[in-house]
């Protein structure tokens, strides 16, 4: 394998894109679905890739076929690491794919395929600069992280905090699809259900049950206005919260005994998951408590929100990186969505992440069909990733 070899030398830079598109392919073609597990086969490249390249790693396994890798060298603080995840979500409707989602078809300068922006592209980039660092005799400490199930309760970066992968962290960048911005922080996601219970009878007597639905809706209908004093957060901007999915009976002509609904929200520094919590409970038990039938609060996920100092040493570091690589720096910004850093900074140690990664180019091209990522921005982020580290140790 001789593609780390040619990243600082463009004219060789032909033969390095040939087999770094290829191993990006590679591990497009792998179904990890996180529905579905089997994330171990990435683990299984990544790990036969670091090993060749004479680089130590360590499977934890989650699950059966479902294993995070963890590859280091170097020894001492500060620790620096490259993070991502294995999982992909599911494609949907086949039917409406240009190419099969799994072909990890090229056409142009696109590279199509599930999990090709979200977030392969930015694991493999990661991988690479990963492995030329340490074969140029990159003397410090530097960590790389590949967990499982990201994409659904991110179980894996759960269980690497809780084993204490985070307690000597210093910095962490996460590969996900950034669409070349540097992105400081990021809101929290919180999932949660809701159920409703009643009494079941025939329509034709709705007044000898209790139809489930009647207090779900009264739910839905508070929930619109049940966040309007959340104050608006400096960085994050304000909470944003939806009812997602609503389910009751399974004919028209029953009252519907039980129904359930789930919803979302992203909580912010400033209005917190604890908060969200506490004002879901005071509009259920409201609700709950008025004529027949009960309601009842679940929660999910809840994953924090995440930031770190614009002008600190890892941000400021990152962006002289990318500059070095690239020619120029890039914008700073935050986004809603939530990432395996809401678990990794539950550890006690604190740390700087940044997300930054070459997916997500052309409008929000993840988790929908026809994703893709550009092979040129892939390739361009092999560099980026390693100068990000040699400036933050700089």
């Amino acid at each position: 394998m001789l593609f780390w070899k040619y990243i600082n030398q463009p004219e060789r830079m032909v033969a390095h894109l040939d087999e770094a598109t290829t191993l990006l392919q590679q591990l497009i073609q792998l179904n990890t679905d996180t529905a579905n597990g089997h994330e171990s086969t990435v683990a299984d490249v990544l790990e036969q890739l670091f090993t060749d390249a004479g680089i130590a790693t360590k499977r934890i396994p989650f699950a059966e076929g479902r294993d995070n890798l963890v590859a280091e060298f170097g020894e001492g603080s500060p620790v620096f690491a490259f993070g991502g995840h294995e999982d992909v979500v599911n494609p949907g409707d086949l039917s409406k794919w240009q190419y099969p989602p799994f072909s990890a078809t090229i056409d142009g300068d696109r590279l199509y395929g599930r999990g090709a922006s979200d977030m392969k592209s930015g694991l493999v980039a990661m991988a690479l600069a990963f492995i030329h660092l340490k074969q140029s005799g990159f003397p410090h400490h530097v960590r790389f992280i590949a967990t499982v199930g990201e994409e659904y309760g991110a179980p894996g970066s759960r269980q690497l905090t809780e084993l204490g992968y985070a307690d000597d962290l210093d910095a962490l960048v996460l590969g996900e699809p950034t669409g070349n911005v540097i992105e400081f922080g990021h809101a929290g996601s919180y999932n949660y259900e809701i159920t409703s219970q009643g009494q079941a009878v025939h329509s034709s007597i709705p007044d000898q049950g209790i139809n489930a639905t009647t207090k779900l809706v009264d739910f839905a209908v508070a929930e619109r206005t049940a966040f309007d004093d959340a104050p608006v957060d400096p960085v994050l901007g304000p909470l944003v919260h939806s009812v997602t999915i609503l389910q009751a009976g399974d004919q028209v002509n029953t009252i519907p005994g039980s129904a359930r609904l789930a919803g979302n929200i992203r909580p912010t520094k400033a209005f917190t998951n604890e908060q969200v919590t506490a004002r879901l409970q005071e509009v259920v038990q409201a609700i709950s408590d008025k004529g027949p039938g009960t309601l009842e609060f679940h929660l999910t996920h809840s994953f924090y929100p995440v930031v770190t100092a614009k002008d600190g040493r890892l941000v400021t570091t990152a962006n002289a990186g990318i500059a070095a690589a690239s020619g120029q720096p890039v914008p700073l910004a935050t986004f809603s969505g939530a990432t395996d850093a809401s678990e990794f900074t539950k550890s006690s140690n604190q740390f700087e992440t940044i997300i930054f990664g070459p997916g997500n180019e052309d409008g929000n091209v993840s988790h929908q069909v026809n994703e893709y990522v550009s092979l040129t921005r892939f390739h361009q982020a092999i560099n980026e990733y390693e100068q990000i580290a040699r400036h933050y140790f700089a």
